[in-house]
């Protein structure tokens, strides 16, 4: 088995980068791509676990994307981009990501203004004691509303004041489309779509979207992820491949964060097979 997108402490995950690779390598993995939240901090110390224990790491991050299209009109969902592969960051790209750190630091700290006026007792070093030293997101959040009483557990966290559209969500900010495949591109990575499904954009539009996007250089479409129907993944492995491009299947694993999702697995409980990493030329070489 592989997986192509996960996370550690350096984000928003539960586990170390070398407790995950340890995981991963104890469930019979055979290649693993760490891709933390606008962060690469954890890539050296996962990449250190991997050595000693003889499974591929796959260098790579999660950057969000700010887009709008050329009507002004943002997108309904959350717009994700994968960077597999990166043999050598640019001094832009590190640039990049410092910027983003910032920008999710000012949108953590509006999450817990509205969390404190609803008269919720928190404080900002308290999340941070949460993320174990790593980027402080909204799972974090849930935690200290579990922590608190407040909520039984994180799904009702977000359902209830986290998610899009509830009293304490706060949209992120990201990087522009068209930069951010460049800063990727000039890595030595490729870049490729993360969980379309959560783009909230309907089938009817959603392929001439994704068309677009690889006219514009996108490598690679993550077709498989677990919060998307078979049928919503076959289609998009199906539209994918007709516009030429990567497809990847990840279990965007999180550890105890999301508890739902396996290492190895992706939509419908499905393995990752082998096959997937060894069709992607940018990335056999890991």
């Amino acid at each position: 088995m592989v997986d192509l997108h996960t996370h550690s402490t350096a984000s928003d995950g539960s586990l170390s980068p070398a407790e995950l690779i340890k995981s991963a390598a104890d469930k019979g993995l055979r290649a693993i791509a760490l891709t933390d939240h606008d962060t690469i901090k954890g890539l050296g110390e996962a990449e250190s676990a991997a050595a000693r224990l003889g499974i591929r790491l796959i260098p790579g991050v999660e950057v969000a994307i700010q887009w709008s299209d050329t009507s002004g009109v943002e997108l309904p969902g959350e717009f994700h981009l994968l960077g597999l592969g990166l043999k050598a960051p640019s001094p832009p790209f590190l640039e990049a990501l410092i910027e983003l750190s910032k920008l999710r630091e000012a949108r953590n700290r509006e999450i817990l203004s509205r969390i404190n006026e609803m008269g919720i007792d928190a404080e900002y070093d308290e999340l941070c004691s949460l993320s174990g030293g790593g980027s402080l997101g909204r799972p974090h959040f849930a935690a200290l509303l579990v922590k608190r009483g407040i909520v039984k557990n994180q799904a009702q966290a977000f359902d209830r004041y986290l998610g899009r559209g509830k009293p304490c969500y706060v949209p992120k900010d990201g990087l522009d489309f068209m930069e951010a495949l460049k800063l990727i591109k000039e890595s030595g990575g490729i870049s490729v779509l993360a969980h379309p499904m959560s783009l909230y954009i309907a089938w009817g539009r959603l392929p001439v979207f994704i068309q677009d996007l690889a006219r514009r250089g996108l490598d690679g479409i993550e077709a498989w992820h677990p919060t998307a129907g078979l049928h919503s993944c076959k289609r998009l492995e199906e539209l994918g491949r007709s516009l030429g491009l990567a497809i990847t299947a990840g279990s965007d694993f999180h550890g105890e964060h999301r508890p739902d999702r396996k290492l190895g697995f992706t939509a419908g409980g499905r393995k990752i097979e082998d096959a997937i990493l060894e069709a992607i030329p940018g990335l056999r070489d890991y």
